[in-house]
């Protein structure tokens, strides 16, 4: 009889890419994140591809950690109740998160929220804007 290895459950690969995504708008790297939390890097790869289950505790201190509440890891996650009501807008924020996970997201994100003029950031939100032909 051939064992099949059991798939991630959705939630804890939700759960994951919530972590890398925070971790990387911090400038956190895998490393840094397993030593605050005593464990090694390795294991902060299993937590963000989901392989491995993030236990409440664990949650928690990756929480005060990177500085977000609980909350922040299950926002958009599949089967919540904001979809399951229907509320959803077929993954409109899918496309965020994905931004956010680039390598360009970061970067932009980093630079963009060390500006302090709240001036200056309007003008580059206009800016880019300009540069989209679909942009409002």
């Amino acid at each position: 009889m051939v064992q099949n290895k059991k798939k991630p459950n959705p939630i804890d690969i939700h759960v994951g890419s919530r972590i890398r995504l925070r971790r990387n708008m911090l400038g956190f790297s895998q490393e840094k994140l397993g030593e605050s939390l005593g464990i090694t890097f390795q294991q902060i790869q299993k937590y963000e591809k989901g392989t491995n289950r993030v236990g409440a505790s664990r949650l928690q201190a990756i929480s005060s950690i990177l500085n977000v509440p609980v909350s922040f890891f299950f926002e958009d996650a599949p089967g919540s109740e904001t979809q399951a009501a229907g509320f959803a807008e077929d993954n409109d924020s899918t496309y965020i998160v994905d931004f956010m996970n680039s390598n360009e997201g970061v970067q932009l994100t980093r630079a963009f929220t060390k500006i302090t003029d709240p001036k200056i950031r309007r003008k580059i939100i206009d800016l880019v804007k300009t540069l989209d032909p679909e942009a409002e």
